[in-house]
């Protein structure tokens, strides 16, 4: 980005906290107000990635999830309300971010990530944000980011588990990196609680704010797991593997310096 927006006087207000941190500042903040953020999806772990981003004050967010909101969405899916149920979730999502922070621009998608949109949502942002419970649609983002030279977070839970990884293409592995394959048996519905789900989409939003506003050390070439049974933390480091499909040394792929 050659030319950062300046911060409007109630952006100034409205960030006043955050901007006090001595390796952010209003250069941090104003790198948020420029930069696009596709997320998909917007349930219990990309919900919670757009809440955060919203509030930190990311200029624009695209939201990517389609279907109707369901009653037992609402365990874990904090953007949506109960008064929702039947609807997009997409408005429900919209809305609450809007309220939250009327100075970003939300664009939503009725859609899931699929090979018919994926090259062009992907080319509309600047950082990708992979929340999505199918593989299959979280390798899609991830083949796209890879082509298009854009970070992807991938973040995912399980039960009381999770995980998150950060790619830099040219730089780091790639999620094809790490799975190959789409795992066998992986089962679409899965036990859920809120506060683990929040836990996961607060942490990729994190890595969307230091990717964006060089701020601290991303996880990028690392994968965190957690397992909130025990509040074990731990990171792992990741190699390219040279025969990843997406991302290795035979697919005559030409990366920024």
């Amino acid at each position: 980005m050659d030319v950062l927006p300046e911060l409007t006087d109630d952006e100034q207000d409205r960030y006043a906290w955050q901007l006090t941190h001595p390796d952010f500042g209003l250069a941090g903040q104003r790198r948020l107000k420029g930069a696009a953020v596709l997320i998909s999806r917007a349930g219990g772990v990309g919900g919670s990635v757009a809440l955060q981003l919203a509030a930190a004050g990311v200029g624009r967010l695209i939201l990517a999830h389609a279907g109707n909101l369901r009653l037992n969405d609402l365990n874990r899916q904090l953007l949506m309300t109960t008064a929702g149920v039947g609807r997009p979730r997409i408005e429900s999502a919209e809305r609450r971010l809007k309220e939250l922070n009327p100075n970003i621009a939300i664009e939503t998608v009725d859609e899931n990530i699929a090979e018919s949109n994926a090259a062009d949502l992907v080319g509309r942002c600047d950082v990708v944000v992979s929340a999505a419970p199918l593989f299959s649609e979280r390798l899609l983002m991830n083949r796209e980011a890879v082509r298009q030279q854009k970070p992807l977070i991938d973040c995912a839970m399980y039960e009381l588990e999770g995980r998150l990884t950060t790619v830099i293409p040219g730089r780091t592995a790639c999620l094809n990196c790490l799975y190959p394959e789409p795992p066998p048996n992986w089962k679409r519905q899965f036990p859920v609680f809120s506060a683990v789900s929040s836990t996961v989409g607060s942490l990729a939003a994190m890595e969307v704010i230091k990717v964006i506003a060089g701020l601290g050390e991303s996880l990028a070439g690392r994968l965190l797991l957690f397992d909130l049974r025990n509040m074990a933390f731990r990171t792992l480091p990741v190699a390219r593997r040279e025969d990843c499909a997406t991302c290795g040394v035979n697919q005559n792929l030409t990366f920024a310096p």
